[in-house]
């Protein structure tokens, strides 16, 4: 094997002997995180950006919302971006405040405007009309308020089309943007942010370069336009991980030179060099730190061969939902021969419960453990309870070799919960 195609292979952050010792106090399955992996790479993410003053990475709590993680990434003074009221209160809890929060939502209930605002949290707001509706809720507006920008068209890079900003739902026009600062700095807002998202999970350095391009142009041409005080660039989130062990991994100290690069050509020059970059990053910072851990229960031989396991898409919809590859390793045989071809199944009552079709792989035994990559971001979090499953415990992998729980498995009791029953229940409450 090459130096090359070692680096490209993906590597279980844990062995089977270890699977093994943590499913006799937690079963089959879970989520599992590398505690020390995360750690590493909230401290590279910092580096790659430590040119700019201003730098702050805000986690997008919805990739993996779970207190223990968000306190970890405090820690590398990471703020939070949140989408939703829960999102604001799980941040508020865990110790984030001010504008430490970034709130980026959509067709939003006014309430949370109010909620975000008690925090003190940065509003990026995503259309023209919230003006109105924050005002309303508010009585008034914050000093500091973001906008999104949607600048419509097609999104490419030098390897083709990435994405369609046109189609989004999300942002705003240039001219609607425009007339945003403009409404927004008449009412007393003080100093603004440009926000935008325009493409998801790219694996190349030069989309976050590319993207400050456009953003950096259009900060400039808001400053003169409206005379706003401009005082941050958030270029989101888009900065994937490979998925295929075949896929280059992307680069985020190159990413960071790319953008400063960028920054010195386009806001220095305008007189806004000491504008603040800051990234929301949930995929990259987490994605290739965690895993689900799930057993061979069940092995079909028809027309096809399967492996059943004890996970399901209610743990990880990836793959049903979008058609996602995730990588996986049978714990114990990562040096034996891929010379099986399987479809890896849960037991929804779905046929695209599969999270993986004619994936070679070694002679996978019933009992065998199954290491699903990269579902550190988007894997739990997008759990739900078709056909009554419930959700699996998260565990985190500690830098000296032990497991905490940072989420419990959820019961039948868990299930019932919301329901008012009436008592009929209770036989199974009980237990």
């Amino acid at each position: 094997m090459t130096e090359r195609q070692q680096e490209m292979e993906k590597k279980a952050f844990i062995t089977r002997e270890q699977a093994e010792k943590i499913a006799e106090t937690y079963p089959t399955p879970w989520h599992i995180y590398d505690e020390r992996g995360i750690r590493e790479n909230a401290e590279k993410v910092k580096k790659a950006f430590s040119w700019n003053k201003g730098f702050r990475e805000y986690f997008a709590v919805k990739a993996t919302p779970n207190p223990f993680i968000l306190k970890i990434l405090r820690e590398y003074d990471c703020g939070t971006d949140c989408s939703s009221l829960t999102e604001l209160m799980m941040s508020d809890a865990c110790g984030f405040s001010g504008h430490h929060i970034m709130f980026s939502s959509n067709d939003t209930p006014p309430q949370e405007f109010a909620f975000a605002d008690r925090l003190g949290a940065i509003i990026n707001l995503d259309d023209i009309t919230h003006i109105e509706t924050v005002e309303k809720v508010l009585g008034r507006f914050p000093e500091t308020m973001c906008c999104r920008y949607n600048p419509g068209g097609m999104f490419e890079l030098s390897n083709g089309i990435m994405d369609n900003p046109g189609d989004s739902k999300y942002g705003m026009t240039p001219a609607q943007i425009t007339e945003a600062f403009r409404i927004l700095k008449a009412k007393g807002v003080k100093h603004f942010g440009i926000h935008a998202f325009l493409a998801s999970n790219t694996v190349t350095n030069e989309y976050y370069p590319k993207l400050a391009g456009i953003l950096f142009r259009e900060a400039v041409r808001l400053h003169r336009e409206t005379g706003a005080d401009i005082r941050f660039v958030n270029l989101s989130g888009g900065v994937g991980i490979p998925y295929r062990p075949e896929q280059e991994p992307n680069d985020i100290l190159a990413i960071g030179e790319g953008v400063r690069k960028v920054y010195e050509e386009i806001l220095v020059p305008a007189g806004l060099g000491d504008v603040a970059i800051y990234t929301e990053m949930g995929r990259f910072m987490l994605g290739p730190y965690g895993a689900l851990v799930t057993k061979a229960i069940h092995e079909k031989h028809i027309y096809k061969e399967y492996i059943g396991t004890d996970a399901c898409a209610c743990n990880l919809m990836r793959p049903a939902m979008y058609g996602a590859y995730h990588h996986i390793t049978v714990l114990g045989k990562e040096n034996a021969p891929a010379d099986h071809i399987y479809d890896v199944t849960g037991s929804l009552c779905e046929n695209n419960d599969k999270f993986a079709i004619d994936r070679k792989l070694p002679k996978v035994d019933m009992g065998d453990y199954l290491f699903i990559h990269d579902t550190g971001a988007h894997g739990f979090s997008m759990g739900y309870n078709y056909n009554g499953k419930l959700r699996s415990a998260e565990l985190l992998l500690k830098p000296d070799g032990s497991v905490q729980m940072i989420r419990r498995a959820e019961t039948p009791a868990d299930y019932f919960a919301t329901f008012d029953f009436c008592g009929i229940m209770d036989k199974y409450l009980k237990n």
